[in-house]
């Protein structure tokens, strides 16, 4: 998927939100493949109330995978990350995010 912005630093303070609609908080950081000139993940800040943060407990935030990532535009669209209180037993993620 290709990235829709005309420069990275576009993606900072960007809202992101999963698939289903849950707000998760901001993209405060990139990860980049140097090698392959592409961004490898998004350092993602929960935001306090967020499912996110149910998922991550007391951690500050998140390594989301590219992989993960649905759609970059005035919003960031990542999958749905499964937690205690949205788990869904028939769905499963691939590449589960990091915490940070």
């Amino acid at each position: 998927m290709p990235v829709t912005v005309k420069d990275v630093a576009d993606l900072f303070n960007k809202d992101v939100f999963t698939d289903r609609g849950f707000y998760a908080g901001k993209c405060n950081d990139l990860e980049f493949d140097l090698g392959k000139y592409k961004i490898k993940a998004l350092v993602i800040e929960a935001a306090k109330g967020s499912v996110m943060e149910k998922v991550i407990g007391g951690k500050k935030g998140l390594i989301v995978p590219y992989s993960m990532i649905n759609a970059i535009g005035d919003i960031v669209i990542i999958k749905h990350i499964i937690g205690q209180d949205t788990r869904d037993d028939s769905e499963e993620v691939e590449d589960a995010p990091m915490m940070r």
